[in-house]
């Protein structure tokens, strides 16, 4: 692997500890560039544009998928990956629904320890802080044709990055537009599933909503992901969250927090949630929370859901309470070295460049 190290390093103009999420690029990034049927040699160098015509084919046809990670400091400033090796799978898992080349473990998960050791000076250290992590590929030929690509650019970038959300969410139910479809591309993390989503949530945003809960494309009487995230759901002190499906992201912070509710005895049930029900244990008092859950935000509590003409308003529960913030706060200490890890979810990344 080749390094090209930046001559003067941009922290002396950004404050990792006090970054809107995703703003600001930290100075090295990974490239690695495929074609004639196999990858090169991945370099890393100072972040920057590369040069690419508007023939780009991920443009055209959108071949284009992505990752997101976080990488932690704890108190003696050592830093911390959350189970990479899910996020590799799940990367190559979405390259083959979309006909993109596998990527090898050498370049992905050695280049990104490479990469987070070199930027480790970007990793913020106040609490709720991360280093967000961008793995990327797209269709990076250049030429009019609906076909799958010859050439392919696989990056990695990464951000220092505060809270995704700072508040609870006033949530809708969608019960027109649609997400995914069964057989679709809804459990990839391709470009094309968030560019549609994006005008469903602008008409939610203009009713006075912050994001939506998707529900299933046939009937839209099941619930499926909420925005960006996967959904969780308690009736009275049962947690219930879907399925994975082809329709549903298999997120690892889904996974990570079932894990994590079992260990601590909490009853999960990963089982298909209906609206109707969800109204009903409204209505009879015993939807106790809602909240969405991924790698940007962990866990964000929802504190309104609208559907149709009804607003229900969820229970103010205590940080005692709330199974939302114990996870949230097992999860994070893990994460963060602050606890035990018995699952053993946590990577240490040496210090080997100077």
């Amino acid at each position: 692997m080749k390094i090209d190290k930046i001559q003067h390093s941009k922290l002396d103009t950004v404050d990792p500890n006090n970054s809107a999420f995703g703003v600001n690029i930290s100075d090295h990034m990974l490239i690695c560039e495929y074609k004639d049927g196999e990858w090169g040699e991945p370099v890393i160098m100072p972040y920057g544009g590369l040069n690419y015509s508007p023939a780009l084919m991920s443009i055209h046809y959108g071949q284009a998928i992505f990752e997101g990670m976080k990488a932690y400091k704890d108190k003696n400033h050592d830093v911390f990956l959350f189970r990479p090796e899910r996020n590799f799978e799940r990367f190559n898992k979405s390259a083959e629904r979309m006909a993109m080349p596998q990527i090898s473990r050498e370049i992905f998960l050695e280049g990104l320890y490479a990469l987070i050791d070199l930027d480790r000076d970007w990793i913020p250290t106040k609490q709720g802080t991360s280093l967000y992590i961008r793995p990327t590929m797209y269709a990076s030929e250049e030429m009019f044709s609906a076909r799958i690509s010859n050439k392919y650019t696989f990056a990695i970038m990464t951000s220092p990055a505060n809270s995704y959300y700072d508040k609870p969410l006033k949530i809708k139910i969608e019960d027109y537009y649609t997400r995914a479809v069964d057989g679709g591309v809804g459990f990839t993390k391709c470009a094309g599933n968030y560019g549609a989503s994006f005008y469903p949530t602008l008409l939610a945003n203009k009713a006075g909503f912050d994001q939506v809960i998707w529900t299933d494309s046939k009937e839209h009487k099941y619930f499926e992901e909420s925005g960006t995230m996967n959904v969780m759901v308690r009736i009275g002190d049962i947690l219930y969250t879907p399925p994975t499906s082809t329709t549903i992201l298999s997120g690892v912070t889904r996974n990570s927090l079932i894990s994590v509710a079992k260990h601590h005895n909490i009853d999960v049930r990963e089982e298909r949630i209906s609206v109707d029900d969800v109204v009903r244990a409204y209505k009879e008092g015993t939807l106790k929370e809602i909240f969405g859950c991924g790698t940007a935000v962990v866990i964000n509590r929802y504190s309104h859901v609208g559907y149709k003409d009804t607003i229900m308003e969820l229970p103010q529960l205590t940080d005692e309470e709330s199974y939302a913030a114990f996870l949230k706060k097992q999860l994070v200490g893990i994460q963060t070295n602050q606890l035990e890890d018995p699952f053993g979810w946590r990577l240490k990344i040496e210090k080997q460049l100077v």
